[in-house]
């Protein structure tokens, strides 16, 4: 029961994200073959953008994603698990400035298209948390995984130190063990040929179980994006610390 809830639970959430406020370029359901927009366009508004905070702050770390980095559902978007890691590090005195790009039924296509706005502004991280949506929809693994490393390349390309960590995810066991399985291995497969961090599975501890998730046993609840927090944590601090101190060299 546990393991058929889920898969339900990573089901749900990214079709109701889909319901969420999002552009025309952002419904597309297909692998993106258009060229992304040119870098001088204007960067569109997002929760958490900061062109005027100072550098001196700490390393700039945008959280680029799904309903799930948005905070869908809850009370605040202080509830969210971005902001819970943005007071882990203040309270761990580990210097950062956590922005949410995320953006309700986000695909890694419309991720795609939407990088040239993000890397307008200064990324010493970038946390990718894109690919649920494009499982949900059985799309091509091959597309998926051109998508994360064409976002991962577009943002070394504009900011060659910037540090990347890839969040895990999992396709719905609906869609046939083969789907499932090569969906699972394409977050491992891009993080080693990139050489970026990886999260294996963004809700390890929260996916199925009923306590940590909403009323409609789709979204986390802020108990469960507390547990997101902390399963975050261990693995961005290191990365915070050595942006922090690539950034007072």
């Amino acid at each position: 029961m546990i393991v058929r809830s889920l898969f339900i639970l990573l089901l749900l959430p990214i079709t109701a994200a889909g319901c969420g406020p999002t552009d025309d370029a952002r419904k597309a359901t297909g692998a993106s073959t258009e060229k992304a927009p040119a870098a001088t366009s204007e960067p569109p508004p997002y929760p958490g953008h900061d062109q005027s905070a100072p550098r001196e702050a700490g390393p700039r770390v945008v959280f680029m994603g799904t309903s799930l980095t948005a905070g869908l559902g809850l009370r605040s978007t202080d509830e969210a698990f971005t902001a819970r890691l943005q007071a882990i590090a203040d309270s761990a005195a580990v210097p950062a400035r956590i922005v949410n790009a995320g953006v309700s039924g986000e695909t890694s296509a419309g991720g795609l298209r939407r990088i040239a706005w993000v890397v307008a502004d200064t990324i010493d991280v970038l946390v990718l948390e894109l690919g649920a949506n494009d499982g949900m929809r059985g799309q091509d693994t091959e597309a998926l995984a051109h998508n994360l490393e064409a976002i991962i390349d577009s943002t070394r390309a504009h900011w060659p130190a910037a540090e990347i960590v890839l969040a895990g995810m999992q396709a719905p066991p609906n869609l046939g063990a083969r789907y499932t399985s090569a969906f699972r291995a394409v977050f491992p497969t891009v993080a080693r040929k990139r050489r970026t961090v990886l999260v294996p599975f963004l809700l390890e501890g929260v996916a199925g179980v009923r306590t940590l998730n909403q009323e409609d046993g789709i979204h986390p609840t802020s108990e469960g994006h507390e547990r997101i927090a902390r399963t975050m944590w261990l693995v961005l601090e290191p990365v915070l610390r050595r942006a922090g101190a690539r950034s007072r060299q």
